[in-house]
C-alpha cells in the first residue's frame, strides 16, 4: 500500500473515534460535564504513560548516537511556525484573532503523526522513538504556552505547566535508557502501562467528537469565513511553505518527513479544553479542529504525494 493510502487511512481512523463522541453525547451515553473527566485522563494519565512505555521499551542511545538532534530541529520548527502564525494571524477578524492564532500554532505533532508514521513503517519502527525525542519539549511547551494568547492574567510562567507529568515521565525513561537498567523494570509493571497509553488517543477524539456535539446541540454561531481561511492556511499553505524550505536546506529523511508531517498536520486535540480553561471561544475552536481535521484527509495526503516527488525514501 503506498504512502497516500496509509495517511489518508490512518487520518479516517482518527476522525471515525471523534464520530463514535459525537453519538454517544448525542444519545446521552456519556453525559457533558463527563467530557472534562475524561479529557484529564487523556492528558494526565494516559499520555504519560504512551511515551514512557515507547521510550523505555524501543529507545537505544548507541543506535541513535544523534538522538539529541531532533529536539533542535523542533526548535526551528516551532521557529518557523511562530513567524507563520504571526504572519497569517492578521487575516482572521479581531474578534476571532486569538483562537485562529492559537489554532494555526499548536499542532497535533503527536497523535497524527504517531498514527501516520505507525501505519507507514509499524509500531516497533524507530520513526516513532524519533518523533517522542524530536517532541520532547512540545509537552511542557504546550501546557505552557497556550495561556499566552488570551489575557495579561495568564502571561506569568507557570512551572508546573513546565515541569508537567509527561515531561517527568519522557526523563524519566530517558534516564532509565541512558542508565540501561530498563530491564529492571517490570514485565507486568511495562504491559499496563502500555495498555493505558493505548487509551490516549482515543480519549482525546471521543472527548473532541462529544465537544462538537455539544456544539450542535447549542445551535452556536458558525463562522464559515474564518473556518475557510483557517483550513486554506493551516491545511495547505503551512505544509506548502515548509516544503520549499526543506527543498533548499535538504535534511536527511527522517528529519524532512518529521518536519512535513508536522507542518501538515491539524490543531492538537486538546486545544479545545485548553480555550474552555483560559475562557476563550471554545466553539470556534472547535470548528476550526473539525474543519481541519476532515480537510486533512485530503490535504495530508497530497503534501505526502508531493514530498515523495522530492524525497523518495530513507
Amino acid at each position: 500500500m503506498d504512502l497516500v493510502a496509509i495517511t489518508f487511512q490512518s487520518v479516517l481512523l482518527l476522525l471515525g473515534i471523534g464520530v463514535f463522541g459525537f453519538l454517544i453525547v448525542q444519545r446521552k451515553v456519556v453525559a457533558e460535564n463527563a467530557l472534562g473527566a475524561l479529557s484529564n485522563l487523556a492528558l494526565d494519565l494516559a499520555l504519560p504513560c504512551l511515551v514512557f512505555v515507547n521510550i523505555v521499551s524501543s529507545f537505544s542511545p548507541q543506535e541513535i548516537p544523534d538522538w539529541w538532534v531532533l529536539p533542535l530541529w523542533w526548535v526551528v520548527f516551532t521557529g518557523l511556525a511562530a513567524l507563520l502564525t504571526g504572519m497569517f494571524m492578521f487575516v482572521s477578524k479581531k474578534t476571532t484573532r486569538r483562537e485562529f492564532a492559537m489554532s494555526l500554532f499548536l499542532h497535533n505533532g503527536l497523535f497524527f503523526t504517531l498514527a501516520i508514521l505507525t501505519g507507514m513503517f509499524g509500531a516497533s519502527s524507530p520513526y516513532i522513538v524519533s518523533l517522542f525525542l524530536f517532541m520532547i519539549f512540545y509537552p511542557a511547551f504546550l501546557f505552557n504556552i497556550y495561556p499566552f494568547f488570551f489575557g495579561k492574567n495568564e502571561r506569568k510562567i507557570n512551572w508546573r505547566r513546565i515541569f508537567n507529568i509527561v515531561f517527568i515521565s519522557t526523563i524519566l525513561a530517558l534516564v532509565i535508557r541512558f542508565a540501561d537498567i530498563q530491564t529492571y523494570v517490570p514485565s507486568i509493571v511495562l504491559t499496563i502501562l502500555t495498555m493505558l497509553g493505548a487509551m490516549t488517543v482515543p480519549l482525546l477524539m471521543l472527548v473532541i467528537g462529544g465537544s462538537l456535539s455539544l456544539d450542535f446541540q447549542r445551535k452556536g454561531k458558525i463562522y464559515s469565513g474564518e473556518i475557510a481561511k483557517f483550513v486554506l492556511i493551516k491545511n495547505l499553505l503551512f505544509p506548502l511553505i515548509f516544503l520549499g524550505v526543506l527543498l533548499i536546506i535538504r535534511p536527511s529523511y527522517q528529519i524532512a518527513l518529521l518536519l512535513i508531517l508536522q507542518s501538515a498536520v491539524p490543531p492538537v486535540t486538546a486545544l479545545p479544553i485548553f480555550t474552555k480553561r483560559v475562557g476563550g471561544n471554545e466553539s470556534i475552536v472547535n470548528q476550526f479542529l473539525l474543519a481541519s481535521f476532515i480537510g486533512s484527509l485530503v490535504s495530508i495526503p497530497l503534501i505526502i504525494s508531493l514530498f515523495t516527488m522530492f524525497f523518495p525514501g530513507g
